[in-house]
């Protein structure tokens, strides 16, 4: 069964490139025609590459990775952040930080220092802090908040990165690059197929477009999460055995749900026909 469908992809504008003048000739395998001065992608190479992102997706997060959500660009910061928190991933989308992930020692001590200042009660004079520095405080938890906030719970670097605009997000990538990283990203027709492990050719300029396809990447991460908890304690799968969060129970009684819903209704039909019986069998006694 299709993870999305063409369909979805045309009302959302996944097949809408950049103007004819504004490509990157090695996408020209990906590139189905030219409209207005407007290149059209093949959403059929798309589908088949959002499968294969999906699988990969699903299976690192099912061995306990993690993916890490970029989208520093307005149109995809709010459906990055939504998605990422829907399934409890790290995500940037503001500004990406020079060595965010090849210096991620001293984040981690940044890291430190935002969960320290949260513990402060900047209302409270009587702690050894003047108004002043208490405001000063609170400026600076406020900066981190936004550039670090996405990945305070982040405690090594992830296993794989999913970015929305690879020509806007270039410095992830190159730090992608030097530490090993899979990145997987929406590929437009002004991009380097090159620099994405698992492309997927679409429009990264479109809201629609971006939720759609982080959408569709979420929903990996979270099949993984299912898959990762309903491995045996046995095999060693340390995640089987820790207590679920509340937002990866919820995803696994969808799951648990959506699959007895089939059942049920199976029952339900044999059900029918032997009731339907029983005062015919009963008739013929008499």
């Amino acid at each position: 069964m299709a993870v999305v469908t063409i369909r979805q992809m045309l009302d959302a504008g996944v097949h809408f490139g950049h103007q004819t003048q504004r490509w990157n000739p090695k996408v020209k395998r990906f590139i189905l025609t030219e409209r207005s001065g407007i290149h059209i992608i093949d959403l059929q190479q798309s589908l088949a590459h959002i499968d294969n992102a999906y699988d990969f997706v699903k299976e690192t997060v099912a061995r306990g990775g993690s993916i890490l959500f970029v989208g520093t660009k307005k149109q995809a910061q709010e459906s990055i952040a939504a998605e990422a928190i829907r399934v409890g991933q790290p995500y940037v989308n503001q500004r990406w930080l020079g060595g965010l992930m090849t210096n991620f020692q001293t984040v981690l001590g940044r890291l430190e220092r935002m969960k320290e200042l949260e513990q402060l009660d900047f209302s409270d004079t009587t702690k050894g802090f003047t108004k002043k520095e208490l405001l000063m405080k609170r400026r600076e938890l406020e900066k981190l908040h936004k550039s670090l906030g996405g990945i305070r719970n982040l405690t090594k670097t992830p296993s794989a990165m999913w970015i929305v605009d690879a020509k806007r997000e270039h410095l992830a990538i190159d730090e992608a690059k030097k530490l090993g990283i899979p990145v997987i990203g929406i590929l437009d027709t002004n991009a380097d197929p090159d620099d994405i492990a698992y492309p997927i050719p679409g429009n990264d300029d479109a809201i629609r477009s971006v939720a759609l396809l982080t959408r569709v990447i979420a929903d990996a991460v979270a099949e993984g999460l299912i898959k990762r908890h309903e491995k045996p304690a046995e095999a060693g799968n340390v995640s089987a055995v820790e207590p679920l969060a509340e937002w990866e129970r919820e995803l696994l009684e969808q799951s648990n749900a959506a699959a007895e819903a089939p059942a049920a209704a199976a029952a339900e039909v044999v059900e029918a026909p032997a009731a339907a019986e029983a005062p015919a069998a009963d008739a013929a006694a008499e």
